[in-house]
């Protein structure tokens, strides 16, 4: 697949675009544009892809981990869906391997300096928790609230998928608010996302879920209902799609 290195000029970033690169597929980057609804008027509208698989895209980012900070912002501009991600899992690997708590604040401003750039589920989902989650873990989360009133979709997606590095050690009071603001949310990607999270939830406290269930179950979206009580047996599957609780 032959695309011009034009964007960058920088070496060890054109590196990193020629090695992505390798591993991309005209037939793969096709499908992907349907996928991640790149149409006019779709969620995904103009985004790029070269074709490269997730595993492929996380190789990449491990061969290039050393990358610069102001390197590693440049591929995240980058126009093409797979160098934002891969320079995403960059950021997520420096956040992890930071040995200061500067050091931490200084790559977590600079993901959310970037947010307009992560601009699709995928991008969203497999970095934030990691990025956004993790360094909230301990620290004030009033920008999560800030985060899920924005006119941006990816902006409050990125606000509810984060609390699940929360969610994963049993602190759910972030979720469950969270996702009551969303309750009347109308995009369909925030619908599956709260459902995940409210799913995940329920794992480590099936009680609360239940209760915040039953009360919300009747007009909740049915998507986000569908994703929350997915592993529930059937018949208290019917019971919560019904509303006889």
């Amino acid at each position: 697949m032959s695309i011009p290195y034009r964007e960058f000029f920088w070496e060890v970033v054109i590196e990193l675009q020629q090695r992505l690169r390798q591993f991309a597929s005209t037939q793969r980057a096709k499908l992907n544009q349907r996928f991640f609804k790149t149409g006019k008027g779709e969620y995904g509208y103009g985004d790029i892809f070269l074709g490269v698989t997730m595993p492929d895209c996380r190789k990449v980012a491990k061969e290039f981990r050393d990358l610069s900070l102001a390197d590693t912002k440049k591929v995240v501009k980058s126009k093409y869906h797979e160098e934002r991600m891969a320079g995403l899992i960059i950021l997520v690997q420096k956040y992890e391997k930071a040995g200061t708590e500067e050091e931490k604040e200084k790559i977590y401003k600079t993901y959310v300096d970037h947010f307009r750039f992560i601009n699709n589920w995928d991008l969203v989902d497999v970095t934030c928790p990691r990025v956004v989650g993790q360094h909230l873990q301990t620290r004030d989360r009033k920008v999560l609230y800030n985060w899920v009133n924005s006119e941006s979709l990816w902006t409050r997606r990125i606000a509810i998928i984060s609390t699940l590095w929360f969610v994963k050690d049993g602190d759910l009071v972030d979720a469950f608010k969270l996702a009551k603001v969303l309750l009347r949310d109308e995009h369909d990607l925030i619908h599956k996302a709260v459902g995940w999270v409210l799913r995940e939830a329920g794992k480590k406290d099936l009680d609360r879920l239940e209760i915040f269930l039953r009360k919300h179950c009747r007009t909740m979206p049915r998507t986000m209902l569908r994703y929350a009580i997915e592993k529930f047996p059937e018949r208290k599957r019917q019971m919560y799609l019904k509303g006889n609780v």
